[in-house]
């Protein structure tokens, strides 16, 4: 799917997030990366085999 040069990394990489955005909708909390995974506002993501990875946000440090 992707075309860029170096490539991508894949859907099913650890670094899968590092993937150019093909097409962003922050209205509507969403964007596609090229290697086909939807990543969510929340940190969610949708991948193209459609298993579903939740979110996944840092944890907050209180002093």
């Amino acid at each position: 799917m992707c075309t860029h040069t170096p490539p991508c990394p894949t859907a099913d990489s650890s670094d899968r997030e590092a993937a150019h955005t093909v097409a962003a909708h922050p209205e509507q909390g969403w964007s596609l990366l090229c290697n086909g995974v939807l990543l969510f506002e929340d940190t969610g993501e949708l991948l193209p085999d459609g298993k579903v990875v939740a979110p996944h946000r840092p944890l907050t440090v209180v002093a």
